[in-house]
């Protein structure tokens, strides 16, 4: 653990009270040890230092729990004499948090030989309540409070907060000057009053030497880096302020040069796309698996190999020199739907064929700091060989971690390809304002500081929560099934059975290991057959619901209700869900999710069962859909829209051409960056998408979410890749039949014919 010296100012210092745990009895007005510790109270202000006193070690715990902001702990030795165990329990629940707050125990000289000594191991001190006087015991425990206190702020957000404390008057960038333009206009102190003053004093430039420079790396920026290298792993790490898109396109242009070939994961994010456009890559496209019900799978082992990469490359009518190696391969990690690799089986697996692996880990920050996902994520523990190849990671910090949006990291270990920081960063400068937002590079060092003090605490609290809710959503649909064979309820991806006992029934202990995770070659309910006996786990945290209609092999069943109709649904209650796909949508148990969060999504799914068990009125579930169409959907229920969409579906064929879509690839006519070029100049021209077929598409194809191409730049559909096409129809066809339900189709934009029907439009190249 990393230990940073930036200290706390005063006006955020006494934000950190002082808990002291008296017993019921010690805060009673005339007790001895209640008057003590008010005099110590009294004494501590003096220090600009509240306390906060507690009856129990109970109320501690529920206090610490509720938010763990405190500067000092002092636990008096009469309710831990009472419960040592319990004690304890609360200490390392403490440290588990924040492990250097330091932890006192108060009592009297005459009770120290009572103390165990596995308790006095784990406290920093004590305080001899009668015997010392109230200002020496006040000092003791502001010293203690201040040494822990300038600990906590990492080294470029410490900085920050120190010179926005200082109030210097403003002479350089931004205009608005640490907010005092807003002041000027009603709006402009709107804005203010909204976003607050600090935000915008601590909204600098890089005329301010004290914070360093991101593009020069120097300074509190440069030492957060090298801090968050530390806490994630790498050689090197650099902060993105543009998302990890950006961080993408930088790793793909420090590596990547006209004409180089690429493996390229055909379900990678499109910022990779758009990267391989600016690079003038030629792709050579990994076919990751997808099963029955449309889930995104990982790239199975098989397409890894010297001679599948081989191939790839001979068959590319794209690649120019047949006999040259690929210069990178670039995975997904986890997928959309969060299937891991096992990274030291693909690293070393693709290290015979390249020399750099970049793992697009957006979704997976959190990996490195729970032991359930060690060996699957770029930054692993384990053993590092000489002849690896060098290994990137991207982190998209603001995803699931605790960081505001653009929010992202780039992770570098140098293997047979060593990099060279200041070359990199001719990459990084090419994709990175010289004026960035210091409060994003402040949210990715306190994010890392977080995960670095509690980084343990954080994934198990998450893990813990989305066990509670899949073991919830199982249990209930056995109730429902006891008192009523022919009832439904919704399903979740996962396994049906962990060692023999039903996933509902099991300790939940059992599931925070990732081997009750991994996909076993043939398990049903995972769909992609046989994928190697580790190679394969899905994540815990990332909870595909499944709705019914559909099974698990992929037939279409006589009703059913898609998953967008009940994301309309649990939008309406204020609940919006990840992703949504025809018969399932996706749920992410982040470091911010509560009991209470994920028990206000169970109740609002028996409330959807509910109404569309009583096919209630759309007037009462969906009100705006009928205001807004009536001729579409007034007097409509719930039920009869379900299973309207539903029929929808199987008469377009819907969920066959959508896996056939995504199964087949389109045939390569010109490169990503030469089909740019073309648009460039004019040379394309926008047709219906019922017309597409043979023509060559000048732009992504990409539906959203998740975010992955359909089609890219220069491929075309022909007679024999016919679903692509069908695919998109169906969507058309559904976004006519019901409005309000359209679906998000980068690269189409929707025009309307003389009834008002949709109509997908493409750019392709001219002819």
């Amino acid at each position: 653990m990393s230990r940073t010296q930036t200290p706390l100012p005063p006006s955020l210092a006494q934000r950190f009270p002082v808990l002291v745990v008296v017993g019921n009895h010690g805060l009673e007005a005339d007790s001895f040890l209640g008057h003590s510790a008010r005099a110590v109270g009294q004494a501590l202000r003096a220090h600009d230092l509240d306390v906060e006193l507690v009856g129990s070690l109970a109320d501690a715990e529920i206090a610490f729990s509720a938010q763990p902001a405190y500067s000092c702990v002092i636990l008096g030795w009469g309710p831990c004499e009472q419960n040592l165990d319990k004690a304890q329990q609360v200490i390392r629940l403490m440290r588990r948090r924040t492990a250097q707050l330091p932890i006192m125990l108060g009592m009297s000289k005459a009770h120290h030989g009572q103390v165990p000594l596995e308790f006095v191991e784990e406290i920093d001190g004590f305080i001899w309540l009668p015997e010392d006087s109230p200002e020496f015991i006040a000092g003791r425990i502001a010293a203690a409070a201040r040494r822990y206190l300038d600990t906590i702020l990492p080294p470029f957000f410490g900085a920050l907060v120190n010179f926005a404390d200082t109030c210097e008057y403003s002479w350089h960038t931004p205009g608005h000057t640490g907010g005092t333009a807003f002041m000027k206009t009603a709006v402009g102190r709107s804005f203010l009053d909204f976003y607050g003053e600090q935000m915008l004093r601590s909204d600098l430039s890089v005329s301010v030497g004290e914070l360093g420079s991101l593009n020069d790396h120097s300074g509190p920026v440069a030492a957060a880096e090298r801090n968050a290298a530390q806490v994630f792993g790498a050689d090197y790490t650099f902060f993105s302020v543009g998302g990890s898109s950006a961080s993408n396109q930088i790793i793909l242009h420090s590596a990547v040069t006209d004409g180089d070939a690429v493996l390229v994961d055909r379900n990678c994010h499109k910022s990779l796309n758009y990267a391989l456009n600016q690079s003038g890559a030629v792709p050579l496209y990994l076919r990751p698996r997808r099963n029955a019900r449309g889930l995104i799978g990982p790239v199975p082992q098989s397409e890894l190999t010297p001679d599948a990469v081989a191939k790839k490359l001979a068959e590319s009518p794209l690649a120019r020199d047949k006999q040259a190696r690929p210069v990178l391969a670039v995975l997904t990690n986890s997928t959309y739907d969060g299937l891991c690799y096992n990274v030291q089986t693909t690293t070393r697996e693709l290290s015979r064929s390249v020399d750099r692996i970049h793992y697009d880990e957006a979704w997976y920050a959190y990996a490195r700091f729970n032991a359930l996902y060690e060996g699957r994520y770029g930054m692993h523990r384990g053993e590092r060989h000489a002849d690896d190849a060098t290994v990137t990671v991207t982190h998209s910090t603001h995803k699931l971690l605790a960081a505001l949006s653009q929010a992202s990291m780039i992770h570098i270990r140098s293997g047979k390809v060593p990099v060279k920081p200041a070359l990199f960063n001719e990459a990084f400068m090419m994709h990175t304002s010289t004026s960035p937002q210091y409060s994003i590079i402040a949210s990715i060092d306190v994010s890392a500081k977080m995960m670095d003090d509690a980084g343990e605490y954080l994934t198990e609290d998450s893990i813990g929560e989305a066990i509670g809710f899949r073991q919830a959503m199982v249990r209930l649909g056995n109730q429902m099934r006891m008192r009523n064979a022919q009832d439904w309820w919704f399903g979740v991806w996962q396994p049906d059975v962990v060692d023999g006992v039903p996933f509902g029934d099991i300790d939940p202990q059992r599931l925070h290991h990732g081997d009750a995770w991994v996909l076993r070659p043939g398990a049903s309910w995972h769909g992609f057959g046989d994928l190697g006996a580790d190679y394969c786990m899905l994540d815990p945290i990332k909870v595909t619901v499944l709705t019914p209609g559909m099974s698990l092999e992929g037939r279409m069943e006589s009703s059913g209700i898609p998953g967008p109709l009940v994301s309309r649904f649990l939008s309406s209650c204020g609940i919006v869900v990840e992703k949504t796909e025809p018969y399932s949508f996706l749920l992410l148990f982040s470091v911010g999710v509560t009991k209470g969060k994920w028990g206000s999504l169970v109740a609002g799914l028996l409330e959807f069962k509910r109404h569309y068990d009583a096919n209630t009125p759309l007037d009462h579930v969906l009100p705006e859909l009928p205001d807004s169409y009536p001729e579409r959907y007034a007097g409509m229920g719930l039920r009869d829209l379900a299973e309207a969409m539903h029929q929808d579906m199987l008469a377009t064929q819907m969920l066959h051409n959508m896996d056939a879509a995504f199964t087949l690839l389109p045939d390569p006519v010109s490169s990503p960056r030469e089909t740019y070029a073309r648009l460039v100049r004019g040379e394309v021209e926008q047709i219906p998408v019922r017309d597409m077929q043979d023509r060559t598409v000048a732009v992504q194809l990409v539906p959203y979410p998740p975010g992955i191409p359909l089609m890219m730049p220069g491929e075309k559909a022909g007679a024999d890749k016919r679903a692509i096409i069908d695919y998109l129809l169906a969507m058309e066809a559904f976004d006519g039949h019901f409005p309000g339900f359209e679906h998000d189709n980068h690269g189409v934009e929707i025009h309307r014919d003389a009834q008002g029907r949709p109509v997908y439009m493409i750019y392709v190249v001219k002819q």
